[in-house]
């Protein structure tokens, strides 16, 4: 029954294409669109006038131009647009190819998730986090477990599109020693959920403990971006950009961002 629904709905995807091809449309010279416009615009006259928004003179004297561009138009025969071999092999093989690509690939036995399963799974996995969030304040703050715990945690809350308890995650994370990279992190997720001054603060402290680092330096401009300040901004990229080996990966993203700046 899948396979036989699967067919119909390509049929009636394809039925344009089909159609097309067997009333291929007329292709005009460059006279024939001329003078099919000229026509289009003298529609367009009657209706104005007709409707108020020209008066006698002006209907006139639009007209008549309208009319000496028709008359200047040289004489050409319309063409027709020869050979239906592409739009027949276009036809053919573009439901071949999906469905073969379908075959090898494709679980069309495979029931969607309806929205009370997907509802249930999203409450398992917040009751789960919940119970890791209550593990981890049991354990003592800074020791290995408790900074591998609320390292997954921070990405579990980021994954799920909530950067502010990522954040408050990754503060918990650098309790068991400075990290510039989970520092990085931490204010990158602290910028999306929009903390702006918070994230200003932190790497105040943060930067002197790391101040190659470039993913801070970098986070530092958009900090002030994001607070309104382009100057500053410009001036933190500026320096990152003199500081930047040859070669940097990283170079032409600075510079492009640099160069959006108002």
């Amino acid at each position: 029954m899948t396979w036989l629904l699967a067919i119909l709905l390509a049929l009636v995807a394809m039925l344009p294409l089909g159609w097309a091809m067997w009333r291929p449309a007329r292709s005009l010279d460059r006279a024939s669109a001329d003078r099919a416009l000229y026509r289009a615009q003298l529609a367009e006259l009657e209706r104005d006038k007709a409707l108020g928004r020209l008066d006698e003179l002006a209907h006139a004297a639009a007209l008549l131009e309208v009319q000496r561009r028709m008359l200047a138009v040289p004489d050409a025969a319309p063409a027709r647009v020869g050979g239906r071999g592409p739009l027949l092999a276009g036809l053919v093989v573009v439901p071949v190819l999906a469905f073969a690509v379908y075959f090898l690939n494709g679980l069309p036995g495979l029931p969607s998730a309806s929205f009370v399963e997907r509802r249930d799974a999203a409450a398992r996995d917040e009751a789960l986090l919940a119970q890791l969030r209550g593990r981890l304040s049991a354990m003592p703050a800074g020791s290995a477990q408790a900074r591998q715990g609320w390292l997954l945690l921070a990405e579990a809350e980021r994954n799920r599109g909530r950067p502010a308890e990522a954040a408050s995650a990754y503060a918990e994370v650098l309790k068991a020693g400075f990290d510039a990279d989970i520092a990085s992190q931490r204010v990158q997720v602290m910028l999306e959920a929009g903390q702006v001054d918070e994230a200003i603060a932190f790497l105040a402290e943060a930067l002197p403990r790391a101040p190659q680092h470039v993913g801070l330096r970098f986070l530092s401009g958009q900090a002030e971006f994001q607070a309104g300040r382009q100057a500053v901004a410009r001036a933190a990229w500026a320096a990152l950009l003199a500081s930047a080996p040859e070669g940097a990966p990283w170079r032409g993203m600075v510079e492009r961002r640099m160069q959006a700046l108002p």
